[in-house]
């Protein structure tokens, strides 16, 4: 039998304290266990094949803001793809389909990537679209310098709309820690992390720990999961 996310949650629980540190870091925590509550439902109740992969976002997102929660749909289509996936929320597809289009790609495109957090977070920032379309076109073409300057664009318009003040010290000293060794930087979510690029590989991965731990950050390799989607499921989209 397949662990279920309710058996995968318990092993968690009765793991060292260790597994809990990153909190408030822009991680998704709150939504997670909507999608994974949804998840148990689908399979206990054997409909997983009549909800479409592409409308449980929506229904996350949904069960979310009956108990006030203020959220897009960007972090639900993560949780619920898992991987790699690219989201087009055009105006005209959520009108004429209900839902973005969302196409997962293979993790294999992305470089390595690392983890900047705080142990001890304030305040964190507003959400910010990302700059997707292009964003998708540099993975797909495997070019990291372009990806690099991507990812540090979206830092800076996110800047330069909400300020310093919304941003908060924490955060900006995050990014800054990553610009000092010349590494693309950018939050994970609304804030409390950021993702970081590496493009000049080891040696620079070895200044960006260095700069983190005199600034007080803590700084983890990211491992990016596969797709969670059956292969059914996966087939159902290409069809689409």
């Amino acid at each position: 039998m397949e662990e279920t996310y309710v058996q995968v949650y318990i092993k968690l629980k009765n793991k060292p304290d260790d597994v809990y540190k990153v909190y408030k870091a822009g991680l998704s925590g709150s939504s997670a266990i909507v999608c994974a509550a949804l998840s148990c439902l689908l399979d206990f109740y054997d409909v997983r094949h009549l909800i479409k992969v592409e409308m449980r976002p929506n229904l996350i997102l949904n069960a979310e803001k009956e108990v006030g929660i203020v959220a897009g749909l960007q972090d639900r289509v993560a949780q619920v793809y898992g991987g790699l996936v690219y989201m087009d929320f055009s105006q005209e597809h959520m009108d004429k389909l209900g839902h973005g289009i969302y196409m997962p790609l293979d993790v294999n495109l992305l470089p390595p990537l690392y983890l900047i957090y705080a142990e001890n977070p304030s305040y964190s920032g507003k959400e910010v679209a990302q700059l997707a379309f292009d964003g998708h076109k540099a993975l797909l073409q495997k070019d990291y310098t372009e990806l690099a300057r991507l990812m540090n664009k979206n830092f800076d318009l996110r800047r330069e709309m909400f300020g310093d003040d919304v941003l908060g010290s924490v955060n900006i000293k995050m990014v800054e820690a990553a610009r000092s060794v010349g590494a693309a930087s950018k939050f994970t979510g609304s804030g409390g992390a950021v993702v970081v690029l590496c493009p000049d590989g080891d040696s620079q991965v070895e200044l960006l720990r260095k700069a983190c731990q005199e600034a007080g950050f803590v700084v983890q390799q990211v491992k990016v999961a596969p797709s969670v989607l059956t292969d059914a499921e996966l087939s159902s989209l290409l069809a689409s």
